[in-house]
């Protein structure tokens, strides 16, 4: 009996304990202290400090790359002329030109594109269009994606094993497109298939609707709409490719040619490498010469970026337009 009312006694203080214990409530109100407009000036001045740290970073970037952009034009303006343009390499920095390395610069854009680009915009039509959804496509994708941040040096040691040594191909332009081809072909693979995602489904279905076939609404309909995209992707991984230097020197590309390649199969230089044998050398009239390469090898990337834009704005008319 002592243990029961001892129970009781217990449970009958915790329910008056609970009963007098007042569960505050929590006002949605702004505190009449200030402490919501408190937090909300807090809040914007930290928003103040992030665009101004932004902004000067944005600044220090752009002045780095003004200056360097300056730098490196006022050093090779005074040996950009005719001659230089017109000349082969010589010891003599006198007599020393490009001639041989913007031939090959071009020659090597050339057969770059002519290989990479029917195979990346087929891939990706393929993989986009055609191929079914499954662990094997995504795991092509995976791949494909990885692909893309391969440092240029490991494509190069693959050039080097597969084409210049087991294809035999030597030390050839040829060799050197296919291995810039695989440098760029993950980039144009992936631009296309985002190209070909951005167009409406509504195209395809309506086009269906009518009849038409898979391959009439791809070439038809969905290719069109999206060369803008395509054509974007395309100059951005030449402009990668026309910059690159480690697959060159892998696969053997000579760094002193007095004469113009006349085939796919002879042994050339590019614009690339004159620069970097130029800025290996102690004298420095060669670091002026290296610097007006790099204005020549600055103009043909903007003319290529120039190119993309205006063949990006006529398809975007011509598809408003239609």
């Amino acid at each position: 009996m002592f243990g029961e009312d001892v129970v009781r006694t217990y449970a009958l203080a915790t329910t008056r304990s609970n009963a007098r214990t007042v569960t505050p409530r929590i006002s949605m109100e702004p505190s009449a202290n200030g402490s919501f407009q408190t937090h909300r000036s807090r809040r914007k001045r930290i928003g103040i400090l992030l665009a101004g740290v932004l902004f000067l970073a944005t600044i220090f970037g752009v002045v780095v790359l003004v200056t360097l952009l300056v730098d490196v034009v006022a050093s090779g303006m005074p040996w950009l002329d005719g001659r230089f343009l017109d000349s082969f390499p010589s010891r003599n920095p006198g007599e020393a030109g490009i001639k041989s390395a913007l031939f090959g610069s071009l020659w090597l854009m050339g057969l770059t594109a002519l290989i990479s680009v029917p195979l990346g915009v087929a891939s990706a039509v393929y993989l986009e269009e055609y191929a079914k959804d499954g662990w094997f496509l995504r795991l092509i994708q995976i791949n494909i994606a990885n692909l893309a941040g391969v440092p240029s040096v490991v494509y190069g040691i693959l050039g080097l094993a597969l084409f210049v040594r087991f294809a035999a191909l030597g030390q050839s332009l040829l060799a050197g497109a296919l291995t810039l081809s695989l440098l760029i072909l993950p980039i144009i693979i992936i631009s296309t298939q985002e190209a070909l995602r951005s167009i409406p489904s509504g195209i395809r279905e309506n086009a269906y609707a009518l009849g038409a076939t898979r391959w009439q609404v791809i070439w038809s309909h969905v290719l069109p709409m999206a060369a803008p995209g395509i054509f974007t992707g395309v100059i951005l991984a030449l402009s990668r490719a026309i910059g690159e230097t480690a697959p060159l020197i892998l696969i053997g590309a000579l760094t002193f040619v007095p004469f113009l390649p006349r085939g796919a199969l002879d042994q050339f230089t590019a614009l690339p490498i004159q620069i970097f044998n130029w800025t290996a050398r102690p004298q420095s009239e060669f670091e002026g010469l290296a610097a007006a390469a790099i204005v020549v090898l600055m103009i043909l990337l903007f003319t290529m970026n120039l190119t993309a834009i205006l063949l990006r704005n006529y398809f975007e008319e011509r598809r408003a337009g239609s």
